[in-house]
């Protein structure tokens, strides 16, 4: 594969934007990226921090320790993201250049394969012939349709890997600030406990809610799963810093 033919792989596939739906826009993707790693940045940081203060640790120790666990977890998701989206275009890259092969040495096979697509939507054999002719009357639209219709690959797919890696990095830090922020107030003693937990709840609730104009479904069961999953988190982590401050693990 050419180097110009790798740079304009994102424009084998119709870029134009059918849907009026703005979960289906490019913003839309966009805005999941951040609402699921908003998500993950609250229930993950709100676990730890409970945990660490069930071991009666000092709360500035707590604070510092969850931003740098803050930190990690953002840095950790960022990659983590970047190296799946890399991958999953290098592979992408192999089929298409296996398909532009195919369309060239066996273009007969290739044309059937059309045949097939539509005969399986109940065109009939005239509607097929016109619609095979248009389609392999272009080698970058034959490409274009096979890569959509056989591969399953959209435009989507070829978004730059750090746009999605970022975008899932920092909202993981910004969500993973709220339950870490009420211990850097010293002055707020074991209320920064609650504090943490009502802001954590609060933001559970409203990303689940956020979430449920993806999914579809009912906003008030889409803010109680959120808010649920994260009480248990937050449960589970103090209950394990409670039992390593009864073994002496804590630090008063």
């Amino acid at each position: 594969m050419s180097a110009a033919d790798d740079q304009n792989l994102g424009e084998l596939v119709a870029r134009k934007d059918y849907h009026h739906e703005p979960w289906h826009s490019v913003g839309g993707r966009s805005l999941r990226n951040i609402i699921f790693g908003v998500n993950d940045g609250l229930i993950t940081a709100f676990g730890f921090v409970s945990g660490v203060s069930g071991a009666h640790i000092a709360f500035i120790i707590v604070f510092l320790t969850g931003i740098a666990q803050a930190l990690a977890g953002a840095v950790s998701m960022c990659f983590g993201a970047y190296l799946s989206n890399k991958a999953e275009q290098e592979f992408f890259r192999g089929e298409i250049s296996r398909e532009r092969n195919e369309i060239d040495s066996d273009p007969k096979k290739e044309t059937d394969e059309i045949r097939e697509i539509y005969e399986s939507r109940g065109f009939t054999p005239e509607e097929i012939e016109i619609l095979v002719k248009r389609i392999t009357s272009d080698k970058r639209r034959w490409l274009s349709f096979m890569m959509t219709e056989e591969l399953g690959i959209v435009a989507e797919n070829f978004d730059s890997p750090w746009k999605g890696a970022f975008a899932i990095g920092v909202s993981f830090f910004v969500g993973a600030i709220v339950p870490v922020f009420p211990y850097l107030f010293a002055s707020l003693g074991v209320k920064a406990m609650y504090l943490s937990a009502a802001l954590t709840f609060i933001s559970l609730f409203l990303v689940g809610v956020g979430k449920t104009r993806f999914t579809k479904t009912s906003w008030l069961s889409g803010g109680f799963e959120m808010l649920i999953i994260g009480a248990v988190a937050g449960g589970l982590g103090y209950g394990v810093g409670r039992l390593m401050s009864l073994f002496g693990l804590g630090a008063a």
